[in-house]
């Protein structure tokens, strides 16, 4: 009993206690709203549309006009703001195209070098064919780039050598259509996540947190301790 009365003289004092917080602070308002508003009156026209409008709201990105931005490269990480990424975009990119180049010259030597084995003249009657001369010891020139083209010599190798090295850059050239090409694609896709994640909601109203639990078993009626994750809206 003496519990009960102590709880509720405390309860008690804190009521009276709020209720005296909300007096003072209607008493300030009044003074409060009349400097603002005499303030305000004496603001440009201009001024006072500008106290009127909305506070600034964040920015939130609509995920697919990101994506149809992002069909321009680094379109739509500049549609996000997310200026940073442009580098990272440009430089796969550009290497990806800048490696299809170098690997096309160096395979364009190599079917040059290779198609002097066969005989080209359409009007001849081998055409199509290795020329009459040609045995498994035929060695040809050929032109061999360093990794960069920065400089570049002459070499003879015969015609499979040849032909393996040439099958070797087609297949490096392709690889770099395939890369450029997904990089490329993973930047749309990047472009419209990061949109989505822009306007995902963080506010207060959500919680995320850990529960212990116990999780019963339904075969043999045992208990287990568990771990819960329990998400909150407000």
């Amino acid at each position: 009993m003496k519990t009960l009365l102590c709880f509720l003289l405390i309860l008690m004092n804190y009521c009276g206690i709020n209720a005296q917080s909300q007096e003072k602070a209607g008493m300030r308002n009044p003074i409060s709203i009349k400097t603002s508003c005499n303030e305000a009156s004496r603001l440009p026209d201009s001024a006072k549309m500008r106290l009127k409008k909305d506070p600034v709201v964040k920015f939130a990105p609509v995920p697919k006009k990101s994506a149809l931005m992002a069909l321009l490269p680094g379109g739509g990480q500049i549609y996000n703001r997310d200026y940073w990424k442009l580098p990272l975009i440009y430089l796969g990119i550009g290497g990806g195209v800048y490696s299809y180049y170098l690997n096309k010259l160096k395979y364009n030597d190599l079917l040059e070098a290779y198609g002097s084995f066969y005989d080209i003249d359409p009007e001849s009657i081998y055409f199509g064919q290795l020329k009459p001369d040609i045995n498994p010891d035929t060695k040809h020139t050929v032109r061999m780039r360093n990794l960069l083209n920065t400089k570049s010599d002459y070499r003879t190798a015969s015609r499979d050598n040849i032909e393996k090295a040439k099958n070797y850059w087609r297949r490096n050239k392709n690889l770099s259509i395939i890369a450029t090409g997904l990089i490329y694609t993973l930047t749309i896709i990047e472009a419209n996540v990061a949109a989505h994640l822009k306007t995902f909601d963080l506010s207060d109203d959500l919680t995320l947190r850990l529960r212990p639990d116990i999780i019963s078993l339904p075969l043999n009626s045992q208990s287990l301790p568990a771990v819960c994750l329990v998400l909150n809206f407000k």
